[in-house]
């Protein structure tokens, strides 16, 4: 059974397909440096680092501190959770998306 870390990595890991970002998932401990973001991405020429966590989970200081990095080196650096996970194409893209609610068709962000 998947976490719920598990399943936003999922659902980020689906997004950044379905917009032809690449992306992988850097191996963390042992070999790998620490605190380095759960995801990192490139999507047209913009360097994404993304850190995925659930239930109301926090970054370590470390994790703060790679993302802080990103951000200031020009790349974008996001924490994304099940809160706000809809809100990822628009982080990646900046561009706005907008869906027409059919009843009242008025515009709604997603």
């Amino acid at each position: 059974m998947a976490t719920p870390e598990k399943k936003v990595k999922t659902k980020v890991i689906k997004i950044l397909k379905d917009l032809g970002a690449y992306y992988c998932m850097p191996a963390t401990g042992g070999y790998g440096a620490s605190g380095v973001p759960d995801i990192i991405a490139c999507y047209k020429g913009t360097f994404v680092g993304i850190e995925c966590k659930a239930n109301g989970g926090k970054p370590t200081l470390l994790q703060q501190k790679h993302l802080r990095d990103i951000s200031i080196a020009g790349g974008k650096s996001l924490l994304i959770d099940e809160t706000n996970i809809d809100m990822l194409e628009y982080y990646v893209t900046g561009k706005q998306i907008f869906n027409i609610d059919e009843k009242t068709k008025t515009k709604r962000v997603t």
